[in-house]
């Protein structure tokens, strides 16, 4: 108790260096100017819900992991309204795009999560009623997960992670973090590792399933491979064509190193560079000039002529299409300690997967494809540019890895059927 007054007093304290926060992030992404006013729970004069289904997902990533899921809880119960709340402009520019009413009026409501204050989090409540809590993955905040739960609503946290990296950072604030833990009713781990480290940390036991990951349950509609096999003949249909997706800060730098040494071996190859966030774009579009390469962007429907070096993926959500309509895949966030990202889409798209050695956000799931022989780690530029060359002249190898790879997605799934059957419970 003593500990989370302190903690909410410290974030009272430091409202200004949030609002300063803000400010800085606008200079790279614009949208952050905009509904500040509900991250702190204020909304325009409207009706309350009454028992809505309240989702959380973070970003983007959490967003597209559970839309299957949430699509299908809509569907189940019609008469419930739903609200799904992100912290972050793109995962709120994808939601809004998924379910495009506005908040005063349809079934589907999207807002952003208000900062971990009471006050805040009491109007959020009190406008949103919701008669259940979804979180994707392990975005917890005491006063978040305490005000819901006093409210008596059961929190369910889904798909739910925990590498021995955050638990470490947990265990700094157990005080915090080990009540926390009791006042959630179900944590749904992707792991038996997982959910041990979240016993560990105050869970009680009988909280706990292992229902694995959800990044198995890949929805990929028949259009995906349709567009992926038009764009790849835009493209010109010969030419080896190299996707680095979801890349980061430090991290593009690398690939283009990796691209010169696989340009000196296979001349007429391609690569694709999709930044992980829209606010980067426009500086990996000046890195690839300087250079020296030229440069296409699908923003702007540029031709990709003989002499393109490289397609710039400026756009969101195209991803799956971009992947599908490429040759050897390399997921980004990894060759930087940023985490990883989800390997699955290509290997889902049918496209063999290289990363790199900093995927603790997708320890599990990068340990298994890699024991099955269908994820390979590179760790420098150089071993990134032969590992891909080695693919494009194999097209035996890379072929047998596209068909492993599918076979290995379309084995793993049923998480999210498992996840639905643990959410309904609540609901019922």
């Amino acid at each position: 108790m003593l500990t989370r007054w302190l903690y909410t007093l410290a974030f009272y304290l430091a409202i200004p260096l949030l609002l300063l926060r803000l400010q800085r992030r606008v200079r790279k992404n614009p949208a952050y100017r905009h509904r500040i006013r509900e991250r702190f729970g204020l909304y325009p004069p409207g009706k309350p819900l009454q028992g809505s289904l309240w989702f959380h997902t973070v970003s983007v990533g959490e967003f597209l992991a559970a839309k299957p899921l949430i699509d299908r809880i809509l569907a189940t119960y019609p008469d419930t309204p739903c609200v799904i709340t992100t912290m972050t402009p793109t995962g709120s520019e994808r939601v809004l795009q998924a379910y495009p009413q506005p908040l005063a009026t349809g079934r589907v409501h999207h807002v952003y999560l208000p900062y971990d204050l009471p006050d805040a989090l009491t109007r959020f409540l009190q406008r949103f009623n919701p008669k259940l809590l979804v979180i994707m993955e392990t975005e917890l905040w005491p006063n978040m997960i305490h005000y819901t739960r006093q409210r008596g609503v059961p929190i369910i946290v889904a798909n739910a992670r925990l590498s021995e990296k955050s638990a470490n950072g947990y265990r700094k604030v157990l005080p915090l973090f080990r009540p926390m833990m009791r006042e959630v009713s179900l944590i749904a781990a992707q792991s038996d590792a997982d959910g041990e480290r979240f016993v560990e940390m105050g869970l009680p036991p009988g909280n706990l399933q292992v229902t694995g990951t959800v990044k198995f349950d890949l929805d990929i509609k028949p259009d995906t491979v349709t567009e992926a096999r038009a764009l790849r003949a835009q493209w010109g249909g010969q030419r080896k064509v190299f996707i680095a997706a979801s890349t980061h800060e430090g991290e593009d730098e690398q690939v283009l190193d990796a691209f010169f040494y696989l340009r000196s071996k296979v001349p007429d190859a391609l690569l694709v560079i999709v930044p992980r966030h829209p606010e980067r774009f426009e500086d990996v579009a000046n890195l690839v000039v300087a250079r020296g390469l030229s440069l296409s962007r699908i923003s702007k429907q540029e031709p990709v002529q003989a002499d393109t070096d490289v397609i710039l993926g400026d756009t969101m959500g195209q991803l799956l299409t971009l992947l599908g309509a490429s040759d050897v895949a390399f997921i980004g966030g990894s060759l930087v300690p940023v985490g990883g990202h989800n390997m699955l889409e290509a290997l889902a798209m049918g496209v063999p997967a290289l990363t790199g050695p900093h995927v603790f956000n997708f320890q599990v799931v990068a340990q298994m494809l890699s024991e099955l022989e269908v994820l390979k780690t590179v760790t420098t530029p150089l071993g990134l540019g032969q590992a891909v060359e080695a693919l494009f002249q194999d097209e035996e190898t890379r072929y047998a890895l596209s068909k492993r790879g599918k076979y290995v997605v379309e084995e793993n799934r049923g998480a999210m059927d498992r996840l639905f059957g643990l959410i309904c419970q609540q609901i019922s």
